[in-house]
């Protein structure tokens, strides 16, 4: 079964209410609609309504299960409150001033309803910059405990193949710390899609094949990682042919328990993350869902700006199953 229609299911009946900020853009609010017509979640929807009605107008959309939101009517007791929530967060960082300016942008109005538990997660991306989603999300709902950056995943599926690939769009540079990080956080997500990770952090060397600061970097990282998830077959560094091929892994890696049957793939930059995910895509015919954010308190998602109305469903899937009960 494909892992949409598997998630669609362990959704059903859980109730989840997702915020989209972006409600008046034709894709997001068509997800919304079908989201609500196919009982996976609860969409709450930002924006004015007579902007989000001639959206549906336009593109035929039933919005009888799509709850809408206009910031500029929020309930004045509802808007203090969100407004002395984000002042205290922000730890004197802001003033009372420029607090009631964040809260006119739409991205932190919706991170704020996440943070308060108004909803359980936010997904956004379809029309702003994916710095004007992660920067509130950093600001108000922060990483995990022990975590200090965030990444960011996709899902790559064909047919039954399924895979994470990660960093591919957060983090340019990123340090043997960090890349561990994103390890074991992959590793997790992974698990959302019933996949039993096997780690590969990669490399254009294996196991000293080469030399140089890159390689050292990737090979500490791996340690890093195995300590702190030392239930998780992970391993490196290795080159992307040891990691998925097992003739190559018995030739490069004899012994590796991750090498030849990688399925989580751990790219030491963000150059290398975001090329190795498109080239899988547009050459070798994956699906790629996301970037799905890792690390952070609470679940918010970031879209590409070239999704697609079904990039938008499925991503709000994920982000409903990240919801820690």
């Amino acid at each position: 079964m494909d892992i949409f229609e598997q998630m669609k299911d362990q959704l059903a009946g859980t109730n989840r209410t997702i915020v989209f900020p972006e409600g008046n853009d034709p894709r997001v609010l068509t997800a919304a609609s079908n989201l609500a017509t196919d009982g996976v979640l609860t969409p709450l929807v930002l924006g004015k309504a007579d902007e989000i009605q001639a959206v549906a107008d336009k593109e035929d959309l039933d919005l009888s299960g799509v709850k809408q939101l206009d910031p500029d009517k929020y309930p004045e007791a509802d808007k203090k409150a969100m407004h002395d929530a984000l002042l205290e967060r922000r730890h004197g960082k802001n003033t009372p001033e420029q607090v009631d300016q964040m809260l006119q942008d739409v991205s932190y109005f919706g991170t704020m309803l996440v943070y308060m538990g108004k909803v359980d997660g936010m997904v956004s991306g379809a029309v702003h910059a994916t710095g004007d989603t992660v920067r509130p999300a950093l600001q108000i709902v922060k990483t995990k405990p022990g975590i200090h950056r965030i990444s960011g995943a996709f899902i790559m599926q064909k047919g039954d193949q399924r895979y994470v690939f990660a960093d591919c769009a957060i983090n340019i540079e990123v340090d043997a710390p960090t890349m561990s990080e994103v390890a074991v956080q992959s590793a997790k997500t992974a698990k959302l899609f019933g996949i039993d990770p096997h780690v590969a952090l990669l490399s254009f060397s294996t196991k000293g094949s080469a030399k140089g600061d890159m390689v050292t970097k990737v090979a500490e990282a791996t340690k890093l990682a195995q300590k702190a998830a030392p239930d998780v077959p992970i391993d490196g560094e290795m080159q992307f042919d040891a990691a998925l091929i097992p003739e190559v892994a018995k030739l490069k890696a004899p012994g590796s328990p991750v090498a030849g049957k990688a399925n989580v793939f751990i790219f030491p930059s963000l150059e290398a993350g975001n090329i190795g995910y498109k080239i899988a895509q547009r050459l070798g015919g994956f699906t790629a869902v996301g970037p799905i954010l890792q690390g952070l308190n609470a679940p918010i998602a970031d879209l590409s700006r070239g999704c697609v109305a079904d990039d938008v469903y499925k991503v709000a899937m994920i982000t409903a199953a990240q919801v820690e009960d």
